[in-house]
């Protein structure tokens, strides 16, 4: 089976002030479709740099990130754009809801950047709404929403683009510890329902007991914590 992401010797250097900066060193990783990977480590560890690179969003000074058996460590910042829109999907911390649109309207601006079918885009919104238990709110405003209903319209979009990987960063940091859990509970039904795999960015252990797996970062380096047999 061909993994949602396979980053091998991965390593991203930054030059500032005329100091090399090494944010991921020699990073190894491989995620199986389906499979949820929290990880963990502190303020500037290197873990958002590694979820960038995992997500095309920056280009690894030195090794190869491939998702879904594509390596795009060489694609320039337009094909990157595509692939992103095409393959990844991100639910960040702030969630980032377009404010002046809908619930079902956030979710279908995705598929108005793929220019795809809009008939079989309304479908699949209001189809990841109902299973988001949002088929009530998908007329709402984000204002017009709570915090966790938010966060799943924001897992609704990553979805959108039936994504190979998705990478959602700090989920439950505004969220209360129930809210966080329902949250991470959901994750995971999403993602093993769609096979798709996660990478779940947080300082939350709480988080570990939803993941398949987990990894520690520090000072770039990836370090391997232990399978976890969920309990959801």
């Amino acid at each position: 089976m061909t993994p949602a992401l396979d980053m091998t010797a991965v390593t991203k250097r930054y030059e500032v002030g005329g100091t090399t900066i090494t944010a991921v060193d020699d990073a190894h990783l491989e995620v199986a479709p389906g499979e949820i990977l929290a990880l963990i480590g502190p303020s500037g560890s290197g873990k958002t740099t590694l979820c960038s690179l995992a997500g095309g969003i920056l280009t690894p000074t030195e090794g190869r990130v491939a998702v879904a058996g594509t390596d795009i460590s060489d694609f320039g910042p337009r094909r990157l754009t595509d692939f992103r829109r095409e393959s990844i999907g991100f639910v960040f911390q702030s969630v980032n809801l377009v404010p002046f649109l809908t619930a079902r309207q956030n979710l279908l601006v995705v598929d108005e950047l793929g220019r795809r079918d809009r008939r079989r885009a309304r479908q699949r919104a209001d189809r990841l709404l109902a299973d988001l238990s949002l088929a009530d709110r998908a007329a709402n405003l984000p204002a017009q929403l709570s915090g966790g209903q938010r966060q799943r319209v924001a897992i609704g979009r990553a979805l959108m683009n039936e994504p190979d990987l998705v990478l959602l960063d700090e989920p439950t940091s505004a969220l209360d510890s129930t809210l966080g859990e329902q949250v991470m509970e959901l994750v995971r039904r999403q993602m093993k329902e769609r096979s798709t795999a996660a990478i779940v960015v947080t300082h939350d252990e709480r988080v570990v007991r939803f993941a398949d797996r987990t990894l520690h970062i520090s000072d770039g380096h990836l370090t391997a914590g232990r399978n976890v047999p969920s309990s959801v």
